[in-house]
């Protein structure tokens, strides 16, 4: 019987080298043909054009910085590439305008602020139109960069504002610690050091540090949108409470300029500036080996158990960037 078993053994080891080494073929050939850094993180291409164009720039998630999923692979709004490609459309004289089409809830103030002023270097360096088209959302850091815009267009289903700042939720977990006997201890140098932390209760003076973190945040981005739409800055304020407009609500409160589609936004802007070009997308695709290879694989979680899941929340939101961000939309 043992030696009728030996042969399979044999053939089946034979079997998975055989795969194994397949696989290993096809990654060396994806880095020979492809090169290693397109084949690892996808083509970064010129924008396609064969004349004069107007680019449509794609805002859609988070705002974020480094965004990937479990593999490092890119996912979502890609921050630097899309600085670059407004950097890109700068220097290229067949570029005759750019319309950014927002779909996002906001993101980090960083990252949304970095965003606005790349679109008013544009503007100021090219003497181009910039539009804003609004998809299903564009509040807070979405609405923020939309400031920079000549015109804004909003769909009638758009939702739009949430113009206010957050620094997340903080957590104090301290009763459950002591319901199951864990005890902690944070060594730090500066009482305000291990501020935030979730083993121990905020003081006021710490509410208050990161209260004026989020005010001068708020002022930053009230100021801008009273510039960009002339308005007071009082009447902004009073309309800046952090709540979500509808599309009409925002018309009549001059935080927009219309209420169209995204086609709309285009013949305004070819009409209002005398422009035939056509219209380009410029929208981030990762068409790397590795998004194809990996691209379909799901990691389970493992996870389980109400502290183990409350745990996991704590730990995302400890990290806690101050953002423009809707939380509601997120």
């Amino acid at each position: 019987m043992n030696q009728e078993k030996k042969p399979g053994k044999k053939r089946l080891r034979k079997s998975l080298m055989v795969f194994g080494c397949i696989i290993v073929g096809i990654v060396i050939l994806a880095l020979i043909g492809n090169g290693i850094k397109n084949t690892m993180f996808g083509q970064e291409k010129d924008i396609a054009a064969n004349g004069p164009y107007i680019a449509t720039l794609y805002v859609e998630g988070s705002i974020m910085s480094g965004q990937s999923d479990t593999f490092g692979l890119p996912v979502g709004y890609q921050h630097n590439w899309t600085l670059n490609k407004i950097d890109e459309m700068i220097a290229d004289t067949n570029n005759q305008g750019l319309i950014l089409f927002v779909d996002s809830p906001g993101g980090g103030v960083y990252e949304s602020d970095e965003l606005y002023l790349k679109l008013k270097e544009y503007k100021d360096k090219t003497g181009r139109p910039v539009y804003s088209a609004m998809g299903s959302m564009a509040a807070s850091g979405g609405y923020y960069i939309s400031a920079a815009a000549d015109k804004i267009f909003a769909n009638r289903n758009t939702w739009t504002g949430s113009i206010g700042v957050t620094i997340g939720t903080l957590y104090d977990i301290s009763g459950l610690l002591d319901r199951y006997g864990i005890k902690t201890e944070t060594i730090t140098a500066g009482r305000n050091k291990a501020m935030g932390s979730s083993v121990e209760p905020m003081t006021e003076e710490q509410k208050a540090i990161f209260q004026s973190l989020v005010d001068d945040a708020y002022d930053q981005f009230t100021g801008i949108v009273a510039e960009e739409r002339n308005l007071s800055l009082p009447d902004v304020k009073a309309l800046a409470d952090g709540r979500i407009y509808t599309a009409k609500q925002a018309l009549d409160l001059g935080l927009v300029d219309d209420i169209g589609t995204f086609k709309d936004a285009v013949d305004d802007m070819r009409a209002s500036y005398d422009l035939s070009g056509e219209v380009i997308d410029v929208v981030y695709q990762d068409n790397s080996f590795w998004r194809s290879f990996l691209g379909g694989v799901q990691i389970p979680d493992l996870k389980n158990g109400d502290v183990s899941a409350l745990m996991e929340v704590i730990e995302k939101d400890q990290h806690f960037p101050i953002s423009y961000e809707c939380e509601l939309l997120k």
